[in-house]
């Protein structure tokens, strides 16, 4: 077995031990056998960053309480924000070396279809007719000529264009797509079929259990993005102290820093200024808690030879298994 897959101290092991109560080994057969290209095991993202001053007020936190921040995502839309302020988003994460990541386009909760308000949910928040699928196309083409380099989208039909888009050359080369949580596959074979369709980082649901991300590694290394927290209207689930065997199992992963009991903020605009930059603050110090957990883990950011961070300012997923992309 490889030190990256060694097994982590697990929370209160030696306590319960002394009383009797011992957790059962872990499976080092149970240990994903992937990386990201560049040796890391993990990553780290904070999720809803609305828009420039939200960015700054992440980064400024983040600085603060010395949070490593990998990526930076946004929920509302590209289509909610202006040219200049996309292009300070920019800006301020690639001098930060922070991959910045903009929604594409409309989705079910956005347009007229009712079927995401009834109890069965419908069709889901996909893009709901041709129309939908021509905005998402135009807000990644508007981001891309910005400067945005990856683009969370929450629809197959819509990831499955853009990878075309992009195999042709229509979208740089290194642009990748961020399948959202609000379609997370539940699966394995679902996450083979997202990486096939061009996905570089599947957000599987925070309720998936430990064995469930052994069962997708068996399959897929496409990296995972996994909410340590959710917010309410994804669950809600809290997972902090599962941190280590959630790296252990299914790296290549985000780890990605979300806040339940809040009010959601998408679409986002001024009159919810407050709300945003103070859950913004709040999301970066839960990144904070969990970090320090994982180091009293022994799941250090600087420990080499274990489940080890990616180098700040890394992005790339690496290969990946696609679907051959027909001809014509």
């Amino acid at each position: 077995m490889s030190d990256s897959a060694a097994i982590p101290r697990r929370p209160g092991e030696a306590a319960l031990v002394s009383l009797g109560h011992a957790i059962p080994d872990g499976d080092p057969a149970d240990s994903s056998p992937h990386s990201f290209p560049d040796g890391g095991r993990w990553r780290t993202e904070v999720p809803s960053v609305e828009g420039p001053e939200a960015l700054h007020t992440v980064l400024t936190e983040a600085a603060r309480l010395d949070v490593p921040v990998h990526r930076i995502s946004q929920g509302s839309g590209v289509w909610m924000l202006t040219d200049a302020e996309i292009t300070e988003m920019v800006d301020a994460t690639a001098q930060a070396g922070v991959e910045l990541c903009l929604f594409t386009g409309p989705r079910g909760t956005w347009d007229i279809g009712a079927g995401t308000r009834t109890a069965s949910g419908g069709g889901g928040l996909r893009a709901r007719g041709q129309s939908a699928v021509a905005g998402c196309v135009e807000d990644a083409l508007r981001a891309v000529s910005l400067g945005v380099r990856c683009l969370l989208v929450a629809d197959e039909g819509v990831l499955w264009v853009l990878h075309r888009l992009r195999e042709r050359g229509d979208l740089p080369a290194d642009t990748t797509f961020k399948v959202s949580a609000l379609i997370g596959p539940v699966n394995p074979a679902a996450v083979a079929v997202h990486e096939g369709l061009g996905g570089d980082s599947v957000n599987i649901p925070s309720d998936l259990t430990l064995d469930h991300l052994t069962e997708i590694r068996r399959v897929s290394r496409v990296p995972l993005d996994f909410y340590l927290e959710a917010p309410d209207d994804l669950g809600g689930y809290v997972r902090m102290h599962e941190i280590a065997e959630l790296i252990r199992r299914g790296a290549p992963i985000y780890l990605k820093f979300g806040l339940s009991k809040a009010p959601g903020i998408y679409p986002y605009g001024g009159h919810l200024r407050d709300l945003t930059l103070e859950t913004a603050r709040e999301r970066v110090r839960r990144g904070r808690l969990a970090l320090d957990l994982l180091a009293r883990l022994g799941v250090d950011s600087g420990d080499t030879g274990k489940d080890t961070m990616s180098p700040l300012g890394a992005r790339l997923p690496g290969a990946l298994n696609r679907f051959p992309i027909p001809a014509g």
